[in-house]
């Protein structure tokens, strides 16, 4: 008789070519020869396979033997996923919506090619809800993508297919990307690390940068603080701004003593739950006990900045719905979601706002860098409570009472988007009653990912990831 975990739980870890390497290890191994990109892309779309009836991570999935394989490069021979915002050649991208039917790319997006670099095999596209508005992967017509650590609850959002395929062992790593907390929403939820990188410090794409403000910013991810430090270098080694310090490979902790805020409650006044509050706490004792320097700070940011982004948020989806014959002939704004269609409307009555919000939301780098004086990161929450239960976010509930809720979780990840400075979410030892994960945020100056990774170094080190498997 199986327990109400077994249930639950799922995960694809077992004595295969993947084995339980992350994605450093398993390049590792193939470049010795201990294992063949070939069979590691079979082994992994074997593992899909498993958990795809029960998570729904996977848009679109491509035959292993078409897969993309690249000699070379630091994860040359790993399976991975793109996620289905983002154009991959010859694949249909979707946006997770159904208010149209996608077109196959002519070809790869510029992140893409990046990614490429580093010597992926990518075996499909992930899962995201309609145009990564949502902080949870639901749909209005379709399955949801389901947390693997406890399938009833949420696996994040926007990159919740790439989350859930990463944290099950499908795949070590994912490509994901983060316009509010995309990436760090569902590395949270899944017990990932997921890093937001400052704004250029990888190629952009054409959409973001046709933004009237920028607050996308593409990356992975990965199961160790070492994949997603080897996928920035990689990504390096492709293209580097020179606006930005170099940033190299980061390989573990510091010696240097930091000097570190910390916050357990929002600047806009949302409190974090009793587990969200405990990890944080927990968190700051590990620093203080390694010797760095520990103080509550104050972020204080403009009345309005919770409603400027949301109004911004709103300005994205009526462009969306405005312009969406670019993604197919077929578009219809009618079929756009409850959610998208809720932003939409209220930017609608509040359009004149736009030239005050664009202006003030570009001001709060002012309020983020005063209280980075002194200070070399801040320690917070990355939401305002852990994973939701699946249904609670869902597109399908009534637009005021879904934007409420979302407000209420949502609260820390998007000041850094719209400064467009570096963010990570690291795992902690911690769990819900559950089972869930709990994770943390780092948040730096820009172009300080080198501080914010030996940091993450440090806490996986000192307090090791809670393990899917075997648990």
């Amino acid at each position: 008789m199986t327990t109400f975990e077994e249930r639950t739980r799922v995960h694809a870890f077992r004595d295969d070519a993947l084995g339980e390497h992350d994605a450093v290890g398993l390049a590792a191994a193939i470049r010795r020869g201990e294992v063949g990109a070939d069979e590691a892309a079979r082994d992994a779309a074997a593992r899909v396979r498993t958990v795809e009836a029960r998570l729904n991570a996977v848009r679109t999935p491509v035959d292993v033997p078409a897969a993309t394989t690249r000699a070379g490069g630091a994860f040359a021979g790993v399976p991975t996923f793109v996620k289905d915002n983002t154009d991959y050649l010859g694949l249909p991208t979707g946006h997770g919506s159904a208010a149209f039917t996608p077109r196959p790319a002519r070809r790869h997006a510029p992140i893409v090619r990046q990614f490429l670099s580093s010597g992926v095999t990518v075996l499909g596209k992930t899962r995201l809800p309609e145009f990564g508005f949502s902080p949870t992967t639901e749909f209005e017509g379709a399955e949801p993508v389901r947390n693997p650590w406890n399938t009833e609850y949420s696996a994040g959002g926007s990159s919740g297919g790439s989350a859930a395929l990463v944290a099950a062992g499908a795949v070590p790593i994912a490509h994901a990307n983060d316009g509010g907390g995309s990436i760090r929403i569902p590395a949270a939820c899944c017990g990932l690390v997921g890093l937001k990188p400052t704004r250029g410090r990888v190629v952009a794409n054409a959409e973001s940068r046709r933004l009237p403000l920028d607050i996308v910013a593409d990356g992975v991810v990965s199961r160790s603080v070492r994949d997603t430090a080897a996928f920035l270098a990689a990504a390096e080694k492709y293209w580097r701004n020179p606006k930005l310090p170099p940033l190299g490979l980061v390989e573990g902790p510091s010696e240097r003593r930091l000097r570190i805020g910390f916050l357990l409650d929002s600047p806009n006044g949302v409190h974090a739950d009793t587990a969200t509050r405990a990890a944080v706490t927990a968190t700051v004792a590990t620093f203080e006990r390694l010797g760095h320097t520990v103080d509550p700070v104050e972020l204080a940011l403009d009345a309005r900045f919770t409603d400027d982004f949301l109004t911004y948020w709103g300005l994205l989806s009526f462009l969306i719905g405005s312009t969406g014959r670019t993604f197919g002939a077929d578009f219809d704004r009618h079929r756009m979601d409850g959610l998208s269609r809720g932003l939409r409307d209220t930017y609608l009555e509040n359009w004149r706002r736009t030239p005050g919000v664009l202006r003030r939301l570009r001001r709060t780098k002012e309020a983020y860098a005063a209280a980075f004086r002194g200070l070399d990161l801040i320690l917070s929450p990355v939401l305002a409570h852990t994973a939701p239960p699946i249904g609670h976010l869902s597109p399908t509930v009534p637009y005021p009472t879904l934007i409420e809720r979302i407000l209420a979780y949502v609260a820390f990840t998007p000041i850094d988007n719209v400064v467009g400075t570096p963010s990570v979410s690291v795992p902690t030892p911690s769990a819900t009653e559950d089972g869930l994960p709990v994770g943390v945020m780092l948040s730096g100056r820009p172009g300080s990912e080198r501080t914010l990774l030996e940091a993450a170094f440090v806490l996986e080190a000192e307090q090791p990831f809670r393990r899917i498997q075997g648990q």
